[in-house]
């Protein structure tokens, strides 16, 4: 077990995940902005992926020291759980979510066919961090 570098939980380095999740920002914002050709689905479902991919890379930044797979279903069940909150409206949250930085955080509409564009964002992150570990072990 321990010749096999598949076992081991390499530290993520938080200058990296920063550095990932602030461009995905900006990829997100500019894929959003219809400075791009893409289709409305494309242009939504998209969007919501590389919501998604950012969170799972926040996440990263945080949990420096998990699996990919264990960050990948903590980023998963994050962005649905923010998902599934946006069936509640007390309104507290309504006024956050008003705001436009709320509104990127925590949506406001409940729509189902956003919860599969999150996983493949995440899905995406975790394929990425595979690839980069075995490129960089």
């Amino acid at each position: 077990m321990s010749g096999n570098p598949s076992y081991h939980l390499h530290r993520r380095n938080r200058v990296i995940q920063a550095s990932a999740a602030f461009l995905i920002v900006i990829s997100g914002l500019i894929w959003r902005s219809g400075w791009l050709p893409l289709s409305p689905f494309l242009s939504k479902y998209g969007g919501d992926a590389l919501w998604a991919l950012m969170v799972f890379a926040g996440l990263g930044w945080i949990f420096t020291r998990v699996s990919t797979a264990r960050l990948a279903l903590i980023a998963l069940l994050l962005a649905w759980g923010i998902e599934f909150s946006q069936l509640w409206h007390p309104p507290w949250l309504d006024a956050l979510r008003a705001h436009q930085l709320g509104h990127l955080v925590l949506g406001s509409t409940f729509n189902w066919p956003d919860l599969p564009a999150y996983a493949v964002g995440i899905a995406l992150g975790a394929l990425i961090e595979i690839a980069w570990r075995r490129a960089n072990p």
